[in-house]
């Protein structure tokens, strides 16, 4: 049951979630994905078989990894470009033009160049959201909520990596236009329960048509 009275008001069809590790973005793609009665369209990082690898040795299965990702993310989106025929109203956790910030981070130059050439070749269609939201929050709660929810192979990440993450996220976002964007502080707020502040986000992006917003709840509560 939605949590929100939608009357009058239409949501966007095609959203995408995007933040760091541990920011929440799942769980508030999730929850959209409900009170909008949209699919909901997710990573599945636990079906990668390099991942775990990775965490314990980056450097060694970096390339496997984010070539897994590559495919995984491509296929989705052309499995969403295909039914788009039939109008289908979506959630994501994932952006597809995010995907080469990891892959900046972790390979090399030799690597990066072949992770390039297959990347242009395989994200020429994917469709645009109708709207993305970003999640920001520092390294040090990200690094809270990853030790909280309790992923094995995600206890060995570093505070380095995160920072380093969260650099290129900014950086990307910072120039982003290929979509309306809603960039969310979610340092200080719990979108995973209760509804004191994921209502007012609600509220705040069903607004939203173009351009560039920002939603602090220190603003709004």
């Amino acid at each position: 049951m939605s949590d929100v009275d939608l009357r009058g008001r239409t949501p966007p069809r095609y959203i995408a979630v995007e933040g760091p590790i541990g920011v929440g973005k799942t769980t508030l793609a999730r929850r959209l994905a409900e009170t909008f009665n949209h699919e909901i369209l997710l990573e599945d990082a636990e079906d990668n078989p390099f991942l775990e690898r990775f965490y314990r040795n980056r450097r060694e299965a970096a390339l496997a990894t984010q070539l897994f990702f590559l495919f995984q993310r491509t296929q989705k989106m052309q499995e969403l470009r295909q039914s788009e025929l039939f109008s289908p109203v979506r959630v994501a956790d994932f952006l597809i033009e995010k995907d080469p910030l990891f892959a900046r981070i972790n390979l090399d130059s030799d690597e990066f160049e072949l992770y390039d050439k297959v990347y242009q070749k395989l994200t020429i269609d994917a469709p645009k959201p109708d709207l993305v939201i970003y999640l920001q929050a520092p390294t040090n709660v990200l690094l809270e909520r990853i030790e909280r929810r309790g992923i094995q192979h995600e206890k060995t990440i570093d505070k380095r990596y995160l920072e380093q993450l969260n650099e290129v996220y900014s950086e990307f976002f910072l120039y982003y236009d290929g979509a309306p964007l809603l960039i969310v502080n979610a340092s200080m707020i719990d979108l995973s329960e209760g509804t004191g502040d994921y209502l007012p986000l609600v509220d705040y992006l069903l607004d939203i048509r173009s351009g560039r917003h920002y939603f602090n709840p220190t603003f709004f509560g």
